[in-house]
């Protein structure tokens, strides 16, 4: 039921400011590891001159979102007054403040039903003003500085009866705007830039008056703490963890109970809109690999579930009965009852042996398929996009011409197929890093780089210097970037020596440093201005970009004969995963990747490793080659989407700083295109500028956007207005149960 990307792990709704060093994941200040930790929650596993290159995307104006809301939506005098939902989580928020470090997908929910947004989000990703506390916001002034003024609903108030107004604006403004470190906060982008908020005409109008333009102003104030929250230090860091006393919205928190696992919020009598049709909802926590069991046990009414879950309840939904093994006196065998098991669709893993424990176990699973019939699976594309990450730090992925050769040998679209085309999804292959189908900024532009072509791929790879048969020295390491950096991160993991992929040698060569360079860098003529002709260079990924002129893409069947090497080292990278529950469409999508790159000559070894330190020890520290990972897609990339893919800078102490670019890949042109769509207030022009700046991060291929990732929900029937969202954001006052007569119409998967 996620939105805003809420998957494996879950995002908390935007994209914060982490930041991490090369060495490992460790605060450069104060806060910068606070930082750190929301990354993990929303960095999901699963479980980002003007005119160049603007030739280099597809027209895609007009875009709609491949899938819509699937939510058996209903009109509200169809749903029934009364009743509880009982919705899964992830877990018990650690906190109920969302600019806190450690909030989570939880903690999203709970701010969205019980809190202030001036503006949500719509089925295609865009923002809109939300009525219920905003008659209007609008840029009143640009000149000398830039004004925006709120015209508050004047029935809003909040839950102790006193009316919202400029004080919590305020109050807000100077929690989040980075200056008193004493506040512990997550992110400040776009209140940094904030110069004075006061109160307008009247109580009900607040104008925000900043000192540096921000295109992105209506991301602000949502979700909005009351002063009493956001006033003091003490009370943002402590005030609003476990309790949350003054709220505003069609519910309000009535306990947090981490021994029962439960967050309990129910009707506010003090709100002023649509009345909630439900008098409760219980956030419970299940365990991802528990949700079909307490979906049949009434534990809770709707989960995000996955592939095989959802499975589960469309074959609950047409089973009529048929005989089993233990149906009859006699005694059937382990081994029958484990084939009749497997046929059911049971964990070959998890069953247990004897026919004594196996006819149990098939017993209560039988008993399950019975409930989960009572349930049926929603399911709509969520607003977030699994990637394959190349650490450009160093190794051979540092050579630009290498990452374009990883990139030009995917096949996007099958590996979209691969994951979607199971679930009767579109399998459209993701083709910006800053939005998806449907939302204004969304361009393809993939074209930078070019289609899949595994001859070209060679070529570059040749002229990069990796060439088949040469010699390799016989000793330990592989050339990627793990290689060079030994095994830090994997203490602990010792008897786990991965997976190696089809193709890898059984000897690795020592790691190097040949081809390491900060990107962005080795471009620059001795005035410091850039030399490249990047239109020339990054243009639809041309054929033959980086061979000398003449030079004919090696061609012949397969791969090329033996391992690519160079000066001794096999060309060999180090794909890193989780292994945890719902991982296994991760580990599908890798392999494929390792065959596509196996037939242009690149080795691949898998490394499995625990989830909770997938991210802390391998893609924050740089420990890694190739890895998947989701960003979630904001309706503000400007502001969401720089930190994902600013260049990384020295930092005071000799660190790397890389904010949230895990694949150390940037440029000053791509930070530029950010400050300029940052700083102007035409919606188009901003666009635009954005586009280009895709268009870059595209040709550098850091990033490689494989697809939307799948949003699956089981939900009870009868349960109305909840379900998989897409893009938009829920509407809590209008969920509930249907009425007896009442009929919900058909939800399309396609939008």
């Amino acid at each position: 039921m996620s939105h805003h990307g809420v998957g494996h792990s879950a995002p908390s709704g935007a994209r914060g400011t982490a930041r991490a060093t090369t060495t490992a994941p460790q605060p450069n200040d104060g806060g910068t590891s606070r930082r750190l930790r929301r990354s993990i929650a929303f960095l999901t596993a699963g479980a980002l001159a003007v005119p160049l290159l603007a030739g280099c995307g597809s027209d895609d104006e007009g875009s709609k979102p491949l899938a819509g809301p699937d939510i058996a939506a209903v009109a509200r005098d169809a749903v029934a007054e009364g009743g509880t939902l009982k919705m899964a989580v992830d877990a018990v928020p650690e906190t109920l403040n969302t600019f806190q470090a450690d909030a989570d997908a939880g903690t999203t929910r709970v701010a969205q039903a019980v809190l202030p947004s001036m503006f949500t989000v719509d089925a295609t990703g865009r923002p809109v003003r939300n009525p219920d506390y905003l008659e209007s916001a609008k840029v009143i002034e640009t000149e000398p500085r830039q004004v925006v003024l709120y015209k508050l609903n004047q029935q809003a108030v909040w839950s102790d009866g006193r009316e919202i107004g400029a004080a919590d604006f305020a109050a807000q403004w100077r929690a989040l705007s980075g200056k008193d470190s004493a506040y512990w906060t997550a992110r400040n982008a776009g209140y940094d830039r904030i110069a004075q908020i006061e109160r307008g005409a009247n109580d009900l109008e607040v104008r925000v008056t900043f000192d540096r333009p921000y295109a992105d102003w209506r991301s602000l104030f949502s979700p909005l703490y009351p002063k009493d929250v956001m006033g003091t230090p003490d009370t943002f860091n402590d005030g609003a963890r476990r309790k949350l006393s003054v709220t505003a919205g069609p519910f309000k928190v009535d306990k947090v109970d981490p021994a029962k696992k439960d967050v309990v919020l129910t009707r506010s009598p003090r709100w002023w809109g649509r009345p909630a049709k439900l008098d409760e909802i219980d956030l419970h926590a299940v365990p991802r690999d528990k949700r079909a069991s307490a979906l049949a046990d009434g534990t809770v009414d709707v989960a995000d579930i996955d592939a095989s879950e959802a499975e589960r309840i469309i074959i609950a939904g047409r089973d009529k009965g048929t005989g089993t093994p233990l149906q009859g006196a006699g005694r059937t065998s382990a081994k029958k009852l484990r084939s009749w098991a497997l046929a059911l669709g049971m964990d070959e893993e998890k069953l247990p042996k004897g026919p004594q424990k196996l006819r149990k176990s098939i017993a209560k699973w039988l008993e399950q398929q019975q409930e989960l019939r009572a349930f049926d699976v929603r399911k709509s594309l969520e607003p977030a996009y699994t990637q394959l990450a190349l650490n450009g730090s160093e190794g051979p992925l540092a050579d630009e011409r290498v990452r374009r050769a990883v990139a030009r040998a995917l096949d996007r679209k099958a590996l979209a197929k691969l994951v979607l085309g199971p679930l009767g999804l579109p399998a459209v292959p993701v083709g910006s890093h800053l939005g998806l189908s449907g939302q204004a900024v969304y361009t393809d532009s993939s074209g930078a780089l070019g289609d899949v072509d595994t001859h070209e791929a060679q070529a570059l790879l040749a002229d990069a210097g990796w060439v088949a048969g040469g010699p390799i020295k016989a000793a330990g390491k592989a050339a990627g970037a793990e290689g060079e950096k030994g095994e830090k991160g994997d203490k602990g993991d010792k008897g786990d020596k991965g997976e190696k992929g089809d193709g890898d040698p059984e000897d690795k060569s020592d790691g190097g440093r040949d081809g390491q360079y900060i990107v962005g860098e080795d471009d620059k003529g001795p005035d410091g201005k850039d030399t490249r002709d990047h239109q020339k260079d990054h243009a639809h990924g041309a054929p033959g970009a980086y061979a000398p002129k003449g030079t004919a893409a090696p061609r012949g069947a397969g791969a090329p004969a033996g391992p690519l090497a160079k000066d001794g080292q096999a060309l060999s990278l180090r794909f890193v995963l989780p292994s945890g529950p719902g991982s296994g469409t991760l580990q599908a999508v890798a392999d494929q990747i390792s065959k596509m790159l196996d037939k242009v000559g690149i080795l691949t070894e898998i490394k499995k490793v625990p989830d909770d330190s997938y991210f802390k020890d391998h893609i924050a520290a740089g420990q890694y080659d190739l890895a998947l990972y989701s960003w979630p897609a904001s309706p503000y990339p400007a502001t969401d989407a720089r930190p994902i893919y600013a260049k990384p800078v020295v930092a005071a102490d000799g660190s790397l700083n890389v904010e949230q670019n895990y694949t150390r890949v940037g440029t000053d042109q791509v930070d530029q295109l950010f400050d300029q769509a940052l700083g102007t207030l035409d919606e188009d022009e901003a666009d635009g500028l954005l586009r280009k700046a895709d268009s870059r991060i595209w040709a550098s291929a850091g990033s490689l956007p494989l697809y939307q990732r799948p949003q699956i929900v089981g939900a009870r029937k009868g349960l109305v207005n909840v379900g998989a969202f897409g893009f938009r954001t829920p509407v809590y006052q209008d969920m509930g149960f249907l009425k007896k007569g009442a009929k919900v119409s058909a939800s399309p998967t396609r939008g």
